[in-house]
């Protein structure tokens, strides 16, 4: 079976920020998720992750994208994984879940 983009994201749910203690992709940190199959072949992936920081002067940045890396490089079939952090758009709290929302007390 294809790696899919929503397995990709469910495994970085793992990758906590250190100071909100909520995870990137319910913080709306990561942006594009692209799965691309090695050389045609449906059991080896390359996966290309677009993601930001909460502030572009964010201390935990290097670990975020370390542990991003760490996490999608785990999975099953993953062969490679290239992380870039993008500043725009910027990122606002409007792109949190509210799953996100309520753990920070946002409403």
């Amino acid at each position: 079976m294809a790696l899919q983009e929503e397995q990709v994201r469910e495994a970085l749910k793992q990758v906590i920020d250190p100071e909100l203690f909520v995870n990137i992709v319910d913080l709306g940190l990561i942006y594009v998720v692209d799965v691309v199959a090695v050389d045609g072949d449906e059991e080896k992936f390359n996966v290309n992750i677009e993601m930001t920081m909460t502030s572009p002067m964010c201390p935990a940045g290097p670990q975020l994208v370390a542990e991003t890396k760490k996490y999608a490089g785990e999975m099953d079939g993953v062969d490679d994984v290239e992380v870039k952090v993008v500043m725009d758009p910027s990122w606002t709290q409007d792109m949190m879940s509210d799953d996100a929302r309520d753990q920070l007390g946002i409403f």
